[in-house]
């Protein structure tokens, strides 16, 4: 190390947070969770585990259309738990989508199959009881939630090309052999939810090491031009470089993430910074080096500054860049041109470069149900019960059918639509309007955002009729809180909730992807939300150059600053 990164601070000092003594503490994941699921007593889990599970893919959430009801009765909150599946590059099989479908239906509180922003699918409303026979179900069909929540590498995303580019194939490889290359390496998944054997001797975990890495950490490949999966909102990215059609290597991105804390000046959305490209053999040595090094460095003291994204700005991103390349033994050479140009989905038939025709069916929040008219979630399992291709899950909380050859192609559409999944309806503004989760189910949740959304988008779509766009769109968030979780810091209007009906608006993000939008005004309600998006929209579509986007032209306008370097602009 040089004399003058001695001073740089790598290792913040102080004492830890508790989470850090919870993993030390937790025999490699363990903790008491076999025991804590014998306890009839309790629908919930006790203290440490109630963290420790989510290392295992759960989180423990109740419904809070309830919760007080229940507080009235005198009764403890309606415990359950959400799984979210570890599905490298959002592939699953019609059999396993069968399977998953069964398992809603017969053994979760809503019946519902959840597609995320993050490219898996979601059990809500599990109860205790039935939580083993989940993961049991889960690993017949060849399905894990190992490292989906908790302080280690996410599900590892990938563009969801439908084979329109050659490279698809390639890519989600990569992504499978990096998901599995991070994984944690304990026996304590398969012990516990398994019946595991327990293995004599210690576990090793040579990458994430025994207390695990310091706070969430998200990974992505992405084909350009299209950056479905949002680089930005992660920590690590793998940017797919092609010559002549080949795959030869990627640039990778590394510190980008969204979430913050309401009030707290120290946290803000981040882009990812460019570190250069990298040929393909060194891929995996490069994603352990990043991984490992924030490992080290990450602040393991206040995690409200844990993420990569704050250990890049502490140290500085030359810092981190280096350790990077003595850790991995390679030289990043300077970064290949790409450009993103689209974020969204291509809702409805594309014919792919094997001649097979891949359907993109637009799923509103990406909630599979049965609604009354619009049977959608046993459309699916129709269409798997005949599918002889794969599905695919978007980053947007779409469900691609892929490789449906032409003789199949009608009797799909024929069964997508007959329950209600084209509708041929959708308006540009619905296909680019995103939320997370939210009320009830999320835990975090200050605000509803997947049940705002809907009639939102309505009033907007009416708005650009009003200001005659109708087939016009501005790309709109809306996330319950400011984990970020609908990645409404990378939207040219994003949504944050405050609480019940109150949201911070944000302004200026732009079509592809790489701008982080800032807050134009706090704490409003639904109407004065749509009062300001009249003016705003009556401003742009009268005052815009020809073709400006509405990130581009508020910020063009003075409307909004942009932020160019998010620890300096995003709270000026």
């Amino acid at each position: 190390m040089t004399k003058e990164n001695q001073a740089v601070q790598l290792v913040v000092e102080g004492k830890l947070a508790d989470n850090e003594r919870l993993k030390r503490e937790s025999n490699f994941l363990r903790g008491t969770i076999e025991q804590d699921l014998k306890d009839p007593v309790t629908g919930g889990f006790t203290a440490d585990n109630f963290q420790l599970i989510r290392f295992h893919g759960m989180y423990q959430q109740d419904d809070r259309d309830i919760r007080a009801e229940r507080t009235k009765q005198k009764l403890e909150p309606l415990h359950n738990v959400m799984l979210r599946a570890r599905m490298p590059g959002g592939i699953i099989t019609p059999k396993q989508w069968l399977a998953i479908d069964e398992f809603a239906t017969d053994h979760t509180m809503y019946g519902s199959i959840r597609l995320t922003t993050r490219q898996t699918f979601q059990f809500h409303g599990v109860l205790k009881p039935n939580i083993k026979l989940m993961h049991q179900t889960l690993n017949k069909i060849g399905i894990d939630s190992i490292a989906t929540a908790g302080d280690v590498n996410r599900n590892v995303l990938c563009t969801t090309n439908p084979v329109e580019s050659a490279l698809h194939q390639e890519a989600y490889e990569w992504a499978k052999k990096i998901s599995e290359h991070l994984l944690p390496k304990t026996r304590a998944y398969a012990e516990i939810w398994l019946d595991g054997e327990k293995v004599e001797g210690g576990d090793e975990e040579p990458i994430l090491g025994s207390n695990y890495l310091p706070r969430k950490f998200k990974t992505t490949v992405v084909i350009p031009p299209q950056n479905d999966v949002d680089v930005h909102a992660n920590d690590l990215n793998f940017v797919a470089i092609a010559e002549n059609g080949k795959l030869i290597g990627f640039n990778v991105l590394v510190g980008g993430g969204l979430a913050m804390t309401h009030g707290d000046k120290s946290t803000y959305p981040r882009k990812a910074d460019d570190f250069g490209f990298i040929p393909l053999e060194h891929t995996l040595d490069v994603a352990a080096a990043v991984v490992t090094t924030q490992r080290d460095w990450g602040n393991r003291v206040n995690r409200k500054n844990a993420k990569t994204k704050y250990t890049l700005d502490r140290v500085g991103s030359d810092v981190f860049r280096a350790e990077v390349e003595q850790r991995a033994g390679v030289k990043f050479a300077p970064s290949k041109p790409y450009e993103f140009t689209s974020r969204g989905d291509n809702i409805g038939w594309v014919k792919g470069i094997d001649d097979k025709y891949h359907l993109t069916l637009f799923i509103e929040n990406g909630r599979l149900l049965d609604y009354p008219g619009k049977p959608l979630k046993t459309g699916v399992a129709e269409i798997a019960k005949v599918h002889q291709g794969d599905f695919r899950m978007t980053a947007n909380q779409n469900l691609i059918i892929a490789g449906v050859p032409e003789t199949q192609k009608e009797q799909i559409e024929a069964i997508a639509k007959l329950h209600g999944l084209m509708d041929g309806a959708t308006s540009e503004q619905r296909k680019n309007s995103m939320a997370c989760v939210a009320f009830p189910t999320c835990p975090l949740a200050m605000a509803e955002a997947e049940r705002y959304l809907p009639g939102l988008v309505t009033d907007v779509e009416g708005l650009l009729v009003k200001h005659q766009v109708p087939d016009e769109h501005i790309i709109l968030r809306v996330t319950g809180c400011p984990n970020g979780c609908g990645r409404a810091m990378l939207a040219e209007v994003g949504l944050v909730g405050k609480g019940p009906g109150k949201y911070n608006m944000h302004l200026g993000g732009n079509i592809g992807g790489t701008r982080v939008p800032k807050m134009y005004k706090e704490n409003m309600t639904e109407q004065a939300i749509i009062e300001e998006l009249d003016s705003l929209i009556g401003k742009w579509v009268a005052e815009r150059n020809e073709n400006e986007a509405f990130g581009d032209f508020v910020i063009r306008a003075g409307i909004i600053k942009e932020v160019k370097v998010s620890k300096r602009d995003f709270h000026d």
